[in-house]
């Protein structure tokens, strides 16, 4: 009897965290989720998840990976249809600092989830990643989709996720990314090297594809038309995979 009894009370918890849960996604997103589980699985870290019954880890990852690019997509539209006249290379890199690690981390603590994932914990100390809150952010708009849909999506990425960036100061703000790699190797006491790979074209174009070299190793690439640009775009995709903060 009393062991029912403690089970009883467990479910009236249980149902009482997923009760906030609700009223916190209907708040953050828009509307009351459908599918609880989907944004409970969304907010489960890869160190909090759970093992199944076939040893597989259960976590947020697979909707990271979903969230992400669902969000690129989404931001690619919008900076595509904002900025008629310019070319690719602006829209690349305007996409990518507005959803870099850095960036992404900071919205996720604004729009509420620090205060979700202490709800979630009751307590329990949890030290992530640097970058969990941006995690948990791609995680979510993976656990929107599948619950709402493409178009749904859309407008909770519009309306309630790119309102923290100034994407203005962003588009102004000209980053370069060799600078920051350079003072991240004196910093980190690393000994850098940009190595090109190839170069395509003719007289008239040409590509050229630069690797940055980190202590001998290969840790990004980038392309361009000259070997400058190249090794500017190389720098970027190498700060990303490093996640250094730009």
């Amino acid at each position: 009897m009393r062991l029912l009894q403690l089970l009883g009370f467990q479910r009236i918890l249980f149902n009482k965290k997923d009760q906030r849960l609700a009223s916190s996604i209907k708040m953050m997103v828009g509307s009351k989720p459908l599918n609880i589980s989907l944004y409970r699985l969304a907010l489960t870290p890869a160190g909090l998840g759970k093992e199944n019954e076939r040893g597989h880890r259960i976590s947020n990852e697979r909707l990271e990976f979903l969230g992400d690019a669902i969000l690129g997509a989404v931001v690619a539209e919008y900076l595509f249809q904002k900025y008629p006249l310019r070319d690719e290379g602006f829209l690349t890199e305007t996409r990518s600092k507005l959803v870099n690690r850095e960036s992404l981390n900071e919205t996720g603590i604004k729009i509420g989830l620090r205060n979700i994932l202490q709800d979630l914990l009751d307590g329990t100390s949890f030290t992530g990643s640097k970058s969990l809150y941006g995690d948990m952010l791609e995680a979510l708009v993976g656990a929107v989709y599948l619950d709402r849909g493409y178009r749904f999506t859309k407008n909770f990425i519009l309306s309630r996720i790119l309102l923290h960036f100034d994407i203005e100061g962003m588009v102004t703000t000209t980053m370069n990314y060799k600078s920051k790699i350079v003072e991240w190797s004196q910093k980190e006491n690393k000994n850098i090297d940009y190595k090109i790979l190839e170069i395509n074209g003719n007289q008239r174009y040409k590509e050229f594809v630069v690797a940055l070299m980190v202590n001998s190793k290969e840790v990004a690439t980038g392309k361009g038309p000259t070997k400058k640009k190249a090794e500017q775009e190389a720098s970027k995709n190498a700060c990303d995979s490093l996640q250094i903060p730009t």
